[in-house]
């Protein structure tokens, strides 16, 4: 099944899927799905990292949901990290949601700066 947009849909994902390979930096308004593999920083709404995704770079988002890979360092509101999820780098947030045993050998720091709401 394909799944199309048009002019009259104000927010669509970007996916990357499952055998995928993107390198460069992304940016949207809106959610980033990654299923594959991206080397390069992410600037998004709402990102993705599905259990087979991998992404080398820095994310900075309102919300990252991370059941894959993260290497690199992630600058987010509220973090939501699942069992089998793995990251290396600094994790900045304002929440910190942790469900099931994680691969964490990242830095958490709680961010003090002033949330934008």
């Amino acid at each position: 099944m394909l799944a199309f947009t048009n002019a009259k849909e104000k927010q669509s994902p970007t996916i990357i899927g499952a055998g995928c390979k993107l390198t460069g930096d992304m940016k949207t308004d809106h959610t980033v799905q990654i299923h594959g593999h991206v080397v390069g920083n992410i600037t998004a709404e709402t990102v993705v990292i599905g259990r087979g995704g991998r992404v080398v770079g820095k994310i900075s988002a309102n919300n990252l949901f991370l059941h894959g890979t993260l290497d690199g360092p992630a600058t987010v509101n509220t973090a939501n990290i699942f069992s089998n999820a793995q990251m290396t780098g600094t994790l900045a947030y304002y929440t910190l949601n942790i469900t099931g045993n994680t691969g964490l050998e990242c830095k958490l720091s709680k961010r003090k700066d002033k949330k934008n709401e």
